[in-house]
Protein backbone atom coordinates (compact mmCIF):
# COMPACT_ATOMS: atom_id res chain seq x y z
CA UNK A 1 0.00 0.00 0.00
CA UNK A 2 1.46 3.55 -0.67
CA UNK A 3 0.75 5.96 2.19
CA UNK A 4 1.01 9.57 2.11
CA UNK A 5 2.76 11.63 4.37
CA UNK A 6 4.23 14.65 5.69
CA UNK A 7 7.36 15.21 7.48
CA UNK A 8 7.64 18.42 9.88
CA UNK A 9 10.08 19.48 12.49
CA UNK A 10 9.60 21.63 15.45
CA UNK A 11 12.78 23.40 16.07
CA UNK A 12 14.44 20.39 14.63
CA UNK A 13 12.62 17.66 16.28
CA UNK A 14 11.07 15.83 12.99
CA UNK A 15 8.34 13.83 12.33
CA UNK A 16 6.53 11.84 10.02
CA UNK A 17 2.73 13.15 9.87
CA UNK A 18 -0.33 11.01 8.30
CA UNK A 19 -3.97 11.49 8.14
CA UNK A 20 -5.48 8.89 9.61
CA UNK A 21 -9.01 9.94 9.89
CA UNK A 22 -10.44 7.50 7.29
CA UNK A 23 -8.93 4.96 8.98
CA UNK A 24 -7.72 3.84 5.46
CA UNK A 25 -3.74 3.02 7.30
CA UNK A 26 -5.58 0.99 10.49
CA UNK A 27 -3.34 -2.55 11.34
CA UNK A 28 -0.53 -1.02 8.58
CA UNK A 29 1.98 0.80 11.59
CA UNK A 30 3.41 -2.15 12.93
CA UNK A 31 6.19 -1.22 15.25
CA UNK A 32 8.74 -2.67 12.65
CA UNK A 33 6.98 -0.45 10.06
CA UNK A 34 7.35 2.53 11.85
CA UNK A 35 10.73 1.97 13.14
CA UNK A 36 11.60 1.55 9.12
CA UNK A 37 9.66 4.62 8.23
CA UNK A 38 11.79 6.76 11.00
CA UNK A 39 15.01 4.88 9.74
CA UNK A 40 17.59 7.98 8.67
CA UNK A 41 19.32 5.43 6.07
CA UNK A 42 16.44 2.79 4.97
CA UNK A 43 13.06 5.25 5.56
CA UNK A 44 12.11 8.62 5.50
CA UNK A 45 13.78 9.63 8.43
CA UNK A 46 12.30 11.39 11.84
CA UNK A 47 12.32 11.19 15.64
CA UNK A 48 9.02 9.40 15.60
CA UNK A 49 5.74 9.27 13.20
CA UNK A 50 2.14 11.02 14.37
CA UNK A 51 -1.39 9.81 13.37
CA UNK A 52 -3.84 12.24 13.55
CA UNK A 53 -7.47 10.62 13.80
CA UNK A 54 -10.62 11.51 14.91
CA UNK A 55 -12.15 12.23 18.48
CA UNK A 56 -15.42 12.06 19.91
CA UNK A 57 -14.27 14.66 22.60
CA UNK A 58 -12.14 17.21 20.28
CA UNK A 59 -11.10 18.40 16.73
CA UNK A 60 -8.86 15.46 16.54
CA UNK A 61 -6.40 12.83 18.40
CA UNK A 62 -3.06 12.56 18.28
CA UNK A 63 -1.15 9.05 18.50
CA UNK A 64 2.62 9.47 18.97
CA UNK A 65 4.82 6.79 18.21
CA UNK A 66 8.84 7.18 18.42
CA UNK A 67 11.50 6.10 16.22
CA UNK A 68 11.72 3.04 18.09
CA UNK A 69 8.39 2.22 16.80
CA UNK A 70 6.72 2.11 19.99
CA UNK A 71 3.80 4.25 21.06
CA UNK A 72 4.37 6.37 23.71
CA UNK A 73 3.83 8.89 26.18
CA UNK A 74 3.02 13.35 25.45
CA UNK A 75 5.41 14.59 23.15
CA UNK A 76 5.50 18.77 22.99
CA UNK A 77 7.26 19.28 19.56
CA UNK A 78 5.09 16.58 17.91
CA UNK A 79 2.14 18.13 19.34
CA UNK A 80 2.61 21.59 17.60
CA UNK A 81 3.65 20.19 14.83
CA UNK A 82 0.22 18.19 14.41
CA UNK A 83 -1.70 21.34 15.15
CA UNK A 84 -0.22 22.74 12.49
CA UNK A 85 -0.83 19.82 10.39
CA UNK A 86 -4.60 20.18 11.30
CA UNK A 87 -4.60 23.63 10.52
CA UNK A 88 -3.00 22.77 6.79
CA UNK A 89 -5.80 20.27 6.91
CA UNK A 90 -8.50 22.92 7.60
CA UNK A 91 -9.65 20.92 10.81
CA UNK A 92 -9.62 24.69 13.01
CA UNK A 93 -9.27 28.05 12.16
CA UNK A 94 -7.17 29.79 15.19
CA UNK A 95 -7.59 27.97 17.79
CA UNK A 96 -8.08 24.12 18.79
CA UNK A 97 -8.42 21.32 21.35
CA UNK A 98 -7.20 18.22 20.57
CA UNK A 99 -6.59 14.52 22.50
CA UNK A 100 -3.44 12.84 23.05
CA UNK A 101 -2.10 9.52 25.44
CA UNK A 102 -2.50 12.46 28.43
CA UNK A 103 -5.48 14.17 28.06
CA UNK A 104 -6.61 17.20 26.17
CA UNK A 105 -5.01 19.48 24.93
CA UNK A 106 -5.84 23.32 23.78
CA UNK A 107 -3.61 25.19 21.16
CA UNK A 108 -3.65 28.50 19.12
CA UNK A 109 -1.91 29.40 15.88
CA UNK A 110 -0.70 32.77 14.09
CA UNK A 111 -0.89 33.80 10.84
CA UNK A 112 3.33 33.19 10.85
CA UNK A 113 2.92 29.75 12.16
CA UNK A 114 3.70 29.87 15.48
CA UNK A 115 2.21 27.45 17.87
CA UNK A 116 1.59 27.70 21.45
CA UNK A 117 0.76 24.55 23.02
CA UNK A 118 -1.48 23.99 26.22
CA UNK A 119 0.22 21.79 28.51
CA UNK A 120 -0.87 19.71 31.36
CA UNK A 121 0.07 20.93 35.10
CA UNK A 122 2.72 20.10 37.30
CA UNK A 123 1.64 19.47 40.57
CA UNK A 124 5.13 18.12 41.89
CA UNK A 125 9.27 18.00 40.94
CA UNK A 126 11.66 15.97 42.82
CA UNK A 127 14.69 16.86 43.91
CA UNK A 128 17.32 14.71 43.61
CA UNK A 129 20.17 17.26 44.50
CA UNK A 130 20.45 21.12 44.60
CA UNK A 131 21.23 20.89 40.66
CA UNK A 132 18.74 17.81 39.46
CA UNK A 133 15.32 17.30 39.50
CA UNK A 134 12.84 14.64 38.08
CA UNK A 135 9.59 15.75 36.80
CA UNK A 136 6.28 14.71 34.80
CA UNK A 137 5.44 16.92 31.78
CA UNK A 138 3.10 14.45 29.72
CA UNK A 139 6.84 12.70 29.61
CA UNK A 140 9.23 11.12 32.26
CA UNK A 141 12.23 13.81 32.38
CA UNK A 142 15.73 14.08 34.36
CA UNK A 143 16.74 17.40 34.32
CA UNK A 144 20.32 18.31 35.22
CA UNK A 145 21.81 22.08 35.62
CA UNK A 146 25.22 22.12 34.84
CA UNK A 147 28.04 25.02 34.50
CA UNK A 148 29.15 23.59 30.95
CA UNK A 149 27.17 20.89 28.50
CA UNK A 150 28.89 17.40 28.52
CA UNK A 151 31.03 17.38 25.40
CA UNK A 152 29.07 13.96 24.71
CA UNK A 153 25.20 14.49 25.00
CA UNK A 154 24.61 11.21 24.05
CA UNK A 155 26.92 9.20 26.01
CA UNK A 156 26.21 11.29 29.10
CA UNK A 157 22.08 10.94 28.77
CA UNK A 158 22.80 6.74 27.82
CA UNK A 159 24.66 6.75 31.23
CA UNK A 160 21.76 8.37 33.35
CA UNK A 161 18.51 6.86 31.23
CA UNK A 162 20.22 3.34 31.58
CA UNK A 163 20.99 3.43 35.38
CA UNK A 164 19.38 1.06 37.53
CA UNK A 165 16.84 3.70 38.68
CA UNK A 166 15.38 4.43 35.15
CA UNK A 167 16.54 1.23 32.83
CA UNK A 168 13.34 -0.56 32.93
CA UNK A 169 10.81 2.36 32.45
CA UNK A 170 12.96 4.88 30.35
CA UNK A 171 13.19 8.35 31.13
CA UNK A 172 14.44 11.64 29.13
CA UNK A 173 17.56 13.01 29.80
CA UNK A 174 18.08 17.09 29.88
CA UNK A 175 21.56 18.68 30.47
CA UNK A 176 20.58 22.22 30.79
CA UNK A 177 23.29 25.76 31.12
CA UNK A 178 22.02 29.03 32.90
CA UNK A 179 22.33 31.82 30.26
CA UNK A 180 22.27 35.96 31.29
CA UNK A 181 18.97 35.86 29.85
CA UNK A 182 17.84 32.03 28.35
CA UNK A 183 18.25 28.92 29.66
CA UNK A 184 20.37 26.56 26.99
CA UNK A 185 19.22 22.82 26.74
CA UNK A 186 20.09 19.92 25.47
CA UNK A 187 18.03 16.39 25.68
CA UNK A 188 18.76 12.26 25.46
CA UNK A 189 15.59 10.98 24.46
CA UNK A 190 14.49 7.54 25.44
CA UNK A 191 12.30 5.06 22.37
CA UNK A 192 15.12 7.71 19.55
CA UNK A 193 17.72 6.30 22.10
CA UNK A 194 20.27 9.33 20.98
CA UNK A 195 20.39 13.30 21.50
CA UNK A 196 17.71 15.13 19.60
CA UNK A 197 17.33 19.00 18.18
CA UNK A 198 14.97 19.18 20.59
CA UNK A 199 12.41 18.07 23.24
CA UNK A 200 9.29 19.88 23.83
CA UNK A 201 8.29 18.48 26.92
CA UNK A 202 11.60 18.59 28.09
CA UNK A 203 12.27 22.26 27.73
CA UNK A 204 8.77 22.48 29.51
CA UNK A 205 10.85 20.30 32.58
CA UNK A 206 13.50 22.42 32.03
CA UNK A 207 12.21 25.98 32.21
CA UNK A 208 10.33 24.54 35.49
CA UNK A 209 12.62 23.98 37.43
CA UNK A 210 14.83 26.60 36.98
CA UNK A 211 11.88 28.51 38.22
CA UNK A 212 11.85 26.69 41.59
CA UNK A 213 13.53 29.17 43.41
CA UNK A 214 11.53 32.02 42.12
CA UNK A 215 9.06 34.12 43.18
CA UNK A 216 5.24 32.84 42.45
CA UNK A 217 3.15 34.61 39.32
CA UNK A 218 3.40 34.42 35.67
CA UNK A 219 6.97 33.20 34.53
CA UNK A 220 8.21 33.14 30.58
CA UNK A 221 11.34 31.49 30.18
CA UNK A 222 13.05 31.39 26.58
CA UNK A 223 14.87 28.62 25.77
CA UNK A 224 17.85 27.59 23.37
CA UNK A 225 18.22 24.39 21.58
CA UNK A 226 20.60 22.75 19.15
CA UNK A 227 17.59 23.19 16.59
CA UNK A 228 16.30 26.85 17.73
CA UNK A 229 14.40 29.22 20.02
CA UNK A 230 11.20 27.86 22.22
CA UNK A 231 9.92 29.67 25.02
CA UNK A 232 7.77 28.30 28.36
CA UNK A 233 5.09 30.29 29.77
CA UNK A 234 3.56 29.13 33.12
CA UNK A 235 2.08 30.49 36.21
CA UNK A 236 3.88 29.04 39.20
CA UNK A 237 2.29 28.68 42.82
CA UNK A 238 3.58 28.94 46.41
CA UNK A 239 3.62 25.37 47.43
CA UNK A 240 5.88 25.42 44.13
CA UNK A 241 2.92 23.89 41.96
CA UNK A 242 2.86 25.13 37.92
CA UNK A 243 -0.54 25.63 35.95
CA UNK A 244 -1.15 27.39 32.64
CA UNK A 245 1.73 25.83 31.27
CA UNK A 246 2.32 26.66 27.35
CA UNK A 247 4.90 25.74 25.01
CA UNK A 248 5.47 28.03 22.34
CA UNK A 249 7.37 27.94 19.23
CA UNK A 250 7.36 27.36 15.03
CA UNK A 251 6.96 24.40 13.26
CA UNK A 252 7.80 23.35 9.96
CA UNK A 253 6.47 21.72 6.61
CA UNK A 254 9.05 20.43 5.03
CA UNK A 255 7.40 18.31 2.46
CA UNK A 256 5.39 15.68 1.51
CA UNK A 257 5.41 12.64 -0.05
CA UNK A 258 4.56 8.49 -0.60
CA UNK A 259 5.87 5.60 0.49
CA UNK A 260 5.02 2.19 0.42
CA UNK A 261 4.26 -0.23 3.87
CA UNK A 262 6.82 -2.42 2.71
CA UNK A 263 10.05 -0.42 2.27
Amino acid sequence: MQISFYKYHGTGNDFILIDNRTRRYDGIFTTKIIAEFCHRRFGIGADGLILLETSDQADFKMVYYNADGRESTMCGNGGRCIVHFAHFLKIFDNQTRFEAIDGLHHASITDQGLISLGMNDVLDIQEISPQTFVLDTGSPHYVSFLDQMPEQIRDAGRSIRYSPNFKEAGINVNFVVKEESTIQVCTYERGVEDETYSCGTGVVAAALSSALSSNSGTHYVEIVTKGGYLQVAFDKSSDDSFRNIRLIGPAIQVFQGTISSNP
